[in-house]
């Protein structure tokens, strides 16, 4: 008999429990995960503290060795669209330390956890417009509502988008196009989005979820080990630009804030950039 035993690991229910604020977690008998984020039971508003959720969350998941396909995605109408009011004070109270902590730290680990701490495929699915849609684009598989509107408000704020976003728009849209959908914030429509390959299908809203169960079943066809290894396989590609282009551009975005030291995450402030976009608009400067 082993001197020692296997640390032991938290129960499913108990993951569920610890991020309930932060995402509705429910898991099929084959081991199917479906992860919804939002806030209040509404779509997610960004805050330092959903920001650092995500991470642990992908972590735990990826951790149970019952878990075998992650589906992401947010609630309701929209996928993020707005800040939380107050998720964002420890930015203007203290922003060398938010920029670390709660920026840097968290947001790398957003993002690398999303390709390196997963042994299982993940399915993304984007259920409306909003930023930071590289947790649902990243993702092995990307389905999008046909409503759906992806873009990046990072310029447009003040802010150097360096946080991933620049990782998976170059990667998924080539050098020319990415640099004009950043420069720009470019509203990428769904139909766009899946022209440039941004996603692999478009499915009208009510039908997201079950889509996305669909292809989770066809993926459940093979042993367990093939699915796996299929997956480290798949995502090669990411974990590359990732290792190249991640911590620098973080780094790069968090210099930015702290030359200036101003905060660019107030709520009026990116409600108003980003109104374009529920008006239909390409962007903010052409009529």
């Amino acid at each position: 008999m082993s001197l020692q035993k296997f640390p032991p690991m938290p129960t499913f229910e108990e993951t569920k429990e610890r991020f309930k604020d932060f995402f509705k977690l429910s898991r099929r008998p084959d081991g199917v995960v479906l992860a919804e984020a939002h806030t209040l039971g509404g779509p997610i508003q960004l805050s330092v503290e959903n920001h650092r959720a995500l991470g642990l969350m992908l972590k735990a998941i990826g951790g149970d060795p019952d878990n075998e396909i992650l589906i992401l995605t947010g609630s309701g109408q929209e996928f993020m669209m707005d800040a939380d009011p107050d998720g964002f004070k420890l930015e203007e109270e203290d922003m060398p330390y938010w920029a670390y902590e709660y920026a840097y730290k968290d947001g790398r680990i957003n993002v690398s956890a999303l390709v390196n701490d997963l042994e299982i495929p993940t399915i993304g699915v984007l259920n409306g417009p909003g930023f930071h849609t590289e947790i649902c684009l990243m993702c092995d598989i990307s389905i999008c509502a046909d409503d759906a509107t992806i873009y990046d408000l990072h310029y447009d704020i003040g802010s150097v988008p360096g946080d991933g976003i620049h990782t998976c728009f170059q990667t998924l849209l080539g050098v020319k196009r990415a640099a004009y959908a950043l420069l720009t914030g470019e509203a990428i429509t769904a139909q766009k989005a899946l022209e440039w390959g941004m996603v692999n299908e478009v499915v009208p809203r009510e039908e997201l979820i079950a889509r996305a169960y669909k292809i989770a079943d066809h993926i459940m066809t093979q042993p367990r080990t093939t699915r796996r290894l299929t997956t480290q396989i798949v995502r090669r590609p990411w974990r590359q630009a990732v290792t190249d282009s991640l911590d620098g551009g973080f780094g790069i975005q968090m210099f930015g804030h702290l030359a200036k030291l101003k905060g660019v995450h107030g709520k009026k402030h990116i409600a108003d950039v980003v109104d374009y976009v529920r008006q239909g608009k390409k962007n903010n400067f052409d009529k």
